[in-house]
């Protein structure tokens, strides 16, 4: 066991580099693997995801592994870094490899696609009751991860020791983990937050000024706070990083894809040309229809989302979205 990696990071675009290059930072034999055998030798050959993180060296001692077989059954554990909806298929391949005792960890933010379930349930589902799960959310854009720049991010998981022991894994040099127990609030605060984040983009795009941004930040905070009371989670960890400090980042950093779709909407371009302007998984694109299910599920009022899954899935225009925001009836704030 003694040659075994601590972590085994299954998958190769921004975010499961960055966090594979911090893994292996702070002293952990790590193997990064990759469906795209051709990127992963480029990384290997290289040691630079030329792709994703351009210009940013890899530590000598991150190995890849071309095998998913071997990558999983050499690791203690297994770190999942993929879209969303390619979540449940690599979780259903590696299944047969993993230990019999032992945890998942995963850093994707979405929801299961067509059910609106967060990942947690479909990770228990294909896992069964007992295998310990975790998620690794809060604010953190890869390329400043990669760069070692100070971050703290939150691991929330089904039990309080799987998920001390993954923060320590990931803890170090310039990341800060902080551990939680509440892994609704954590995985939901994560995938709801891209919605946001269109939204603030579209506002910005139609250069409606600050402080219409900071309203949508403040009340985009609301409705997912309203959610999350709706699914269970603890209102603290929606106003900590899983929750505020990630809707933060993603709603005003230039570095955000959710944030970047709504800009280029607000400057008058379509959905399908912007999604393929920007090249890479836009997570916030499906999440809004899974929140707009779930709105209906728990018959909520979320007006923001329901403007953004207007102007996503329904042709409506971004003024359109504006007008119908500022023409609601007066209320009370909470």
């Amino acid at each position: 066991m003694s040659d075994y990696a601590d972590i085994a990071v299954l998958g190769a675009g921004s975010w499961g580099t960055a966090l594979a290059m911090q893994l292996a930072r702070v002293g952990r034999r790590t193997t990064l693997w990759a469906r795209d055998q051709k990127h992963l030798s480029q990384i290997q050959t290289s040691r630079e995801n030329q792709r994703y993180l351009p210009g940013i060296q890899m530590p000598e001692s991150l190995l890849t592994e071309p095998d998913l077989q071997t990558a999983v059954n050499e690791a203690r554990e297994v770190l999942l870094v993929c879209p969303s909806h390619a979540f449940a298929d690599l979780l259903n391949t590696i299944k047969p490899w993993l230990p019999a005792t032992g945890g998942v960890s995963w850093a994707c933010k979405g929801f299961e696609p067509g059910t609106g379930r967060l990942l947690h349930t479909t990770a228990r589902e294909i896992l069964g009751e007992q295998r310990p799960l975790a998620v690794v959310t809060g604010p953190s854009f890869a390329r400043e991860v990669a760069l070692d720049m100070p971050t703290a991010v939150t691991v929330a998981a089904s039990t309080e020791e799987y998920g001390q022991q993954m923060a320590s894994l990931l803890h170090g040099g310039s990341l800060r983990a902080y551990y939680s127990n509440d892994i609704i609030g954590a995985e939901l605060g994560g995938a709801s937050k891209n919605v946001m984040a269109i939204a603030t983009g579209i506002c910005d795009g139609m250069a409606l000024g600050s402080n219409a941004r900071a309203a949508l930040v403040t009340r985009g905070l609301s409705e997912m706070m309203r959610l999350g009371v709706a699914m269970g989670a603890k209102p603290e960890t929606l106003m900590g990083l899983a929750g505020m400090g990630d809707l933060v980042l993603t709603c005003t950093g230039e570095l955000s894809r959710n944030r970047r779709l709504g800009l280029a909407l607000g400057q008058g371009l379509g959905v399908q040309q912007a999604i393929e302007a920007i090249g890479q998984v836009v997570e916030g694109y499906k999440a809004a229809r899974e929140v707009h299910r779930l709105s209906r599920k728990y018959a909520l009022d979320l007006p923001i989302c329901e403007q953004v899954y207007g102007v996503l899935y329904q042709n409506w225009s971004p003024q359109k979205g504006v007008k119908v925001l500022l023409g609601r009836e007066l209320k009370k704030e909470h």
